[in-house]
């Protein structure tokens, strides 16, 4: 919308005289406007994308073209697109009714041509984009997404931004020793966690297991420090229940490079690692 003003002015035997100034504006016939489905994301992540646009005039708008730039950045390594779109996930409505999918095309961005848009109504397209090797994971990085729309003599953009995700991105993968394991014998049981976030695991995370069958003699470690029965963790030797206290799980974040020559993100997660021996 641009506002523009206007002044007359009255000339008479050499006076001149102005008048007031009109003010007014122009009401853009074709608006846009861009939404996430969500505020943030993580590595290996899916982020839905919703644009809406408006067509305010009494004619339809035909042949148009929506370029969307992936959340293409500059780094030392060049222009890097940090999304990837979703292959078949575009839908397009108008004035909320399903259309036959328009032309896609994928390069370094999203193009969708050849659509309109009707008179008085709305256009809008829904479509899912991915995180890749290119999106950036350290605290305080985001993408931000610009779509473009063309055609009529009329260019309109509307973006997006989207913040990396500031919780802990934790894993847990167990292993048992050894395979078989003799009756009466000593088993060890090894709980690896990792963290893919970007920040540590301080407070609130708890490992629970149930063994069975239920082993005695229990002895623990965390990080090859022992664990005391009653202080760090709980065993009931009846049900074989183990649970590890408030606050003694934790977790390093992970640690995030990216190469300046490929612009490629590699991630060194944080890890921890309880290992439970007892007897059969």
């Amino acid at each position: 919308m641009a506002q523009f003003t206007n002044q007359a002015q009255l000339t008479y035997n050499n006076t001149v005289t102005v008048s007031n100034f009109a003010v007014s504006e122009i009401q853009d016939v074709l608006a846009i406007n861009k939404t996430a489905v969500k505020d943030v994301y993580t590595q290996n992540d899916t982020i839905t994308y919703v644009v809406n646009i408006i067509n305010s005039g009494n004619s339809d708008l035909t042949n148009l073209t929506l370029t969307d730039d992936l959340g293409a950045y500059e780094s030392a390594s060049g222009t890097l697109i940090p999304l990837t779109y979703a292959e078949n996930t575009l839908t397009y409505f108008k004035n909320n009714v399903l259309q036959p999918t328009p032309t896609v095309n994928v390069g370094t961005e999203l193009v969708v041509s050849g659509f309109s848009v009707p008179a008085n109504g709305s256009a809008t397209f829904v479509y899912e984009t991915g995180t890749n090797e290119f999106t950036p994971l350290e605290q305080g990085s985001s993408v931000t997404n610009t779509a473009t729309l063309t055609g009529n003599l009329t260019t309109v953009t509307a973006s997006e931004t989207v913040s990396v995700s500031t919780e802990p991105d934790l894993s847990i993968m167990k292993s048992i020793s050894p395979v078989p394991v003799m009756e009466n014998g000593t088993v060890t049981y090894t709980f690896f966690i990792q963290n893919m976030g970007n920040s540590p695991v301080t407070a609130g995370a708890v490992i629970t297991d149930t063994f069975n069958p239920v082993i005695s003699n229990v002895t623990a470690t965390f990080n090859d420090t022992p664990w005391v029965n009653g202080v760090d963790y709980v065993y009931d030797q009846t049900t074989g229940v183990f649970t590890s206290a408030a606050n003694r799980v934790t977790v390093d974040a992970a640690a995030y490079a990216q190469d300046p020559t490929t612009g490629v993100v590699t991630v060194d997660p944080g890890t921890s690692t309880l290992v439970i021996t007892g007897t059969l």
